[in-house]
């Protein structure tokens, strides 16, 4: 009886070659991987920490740990920005965890409570009616199954494209697309926007 070959479980392509030899100590390797990775990462915690600097700084950690932990990564069905993505979300969570993050309003944003429209019961209302949404949009999500709640949230909530989704999930595109297409019929099911 043949032993299975694990290559043949790999994706074909450039990636896996490119990881294979970061793996076994390639800097030019790795670089390459930085340069096609690092705008999805940044993206992702760009969107989380909505500081351009931290996102920077924690891009930055990600890799520096990525860069460590090279040769411990193994291939697991999923694409290496999945991984990445992976220790980018347990480093924004130690970031919140750690209280070093603050919410802060820049003083070009303070408004002017006499402007009309605009004063502290309008802004507040305003930002009611985001949280009531955002809480309304994650009931919904759990509607779905875990992999088009899974695109539906890179998508819409993290902001992906389809391609950089397609790469975080490990699928194709067209399987993106299509996954996005059918939760989006399913949540406006289930919310009642179209009939049964």
């Amino acid at each position: 009886m043949a032993v299975p070959n694990s290559a043949a479980t790999e994706p074909a392509g450039p990636e896996p070659e490119l990881v294979a030899r970061a793996r076994s100590g390639d800097r030019e390797a790795f670089a390459a991987l930085y340069d096609e990775h690092y705008r999805v990462v940044y993206r992702f915690l760009l969107i989380r920490t909505r500081n351009r600097h931290l996102a920077e700084d924690l891009t930055q950690e990600v890799f520096t740990r990525a860069l460590r932990r090279i040769d411990a990564y193994t291939w697991q069905g999923r694409a290496f920005a999945a991984w990445l993505i992976t220790i980018a979300k347990n480093l924004h969570l130690d970031e919140l965890s750690c209280g070093r993050t603050r919410l802060e309003t820049p003083v070009g944003e303070i408004r002017d409570p006499q402007e009309h429209g605009r004063g502290a019961d309008a802004l507040a209302l305003r930002e009611l009616e985001a949280v009531e949404a955002h809480e309304t949009l994650r009931t919904v999500l759990h509607t779905l199954n875990a992999h088009q709640r899974h695109c539906v949230e890179l998508r819409y909530l993290d902001e992906l494209t389809a391609e950089e989704t397609a790469l975080a999930m490990g699928r194709s595109v067209g399987a993106v697309k299509t996954l996005t297409y059918r939760a989006l019929q399913k949540l406006r099911w289930s919310t009642g926007a179209v009939p049964a």
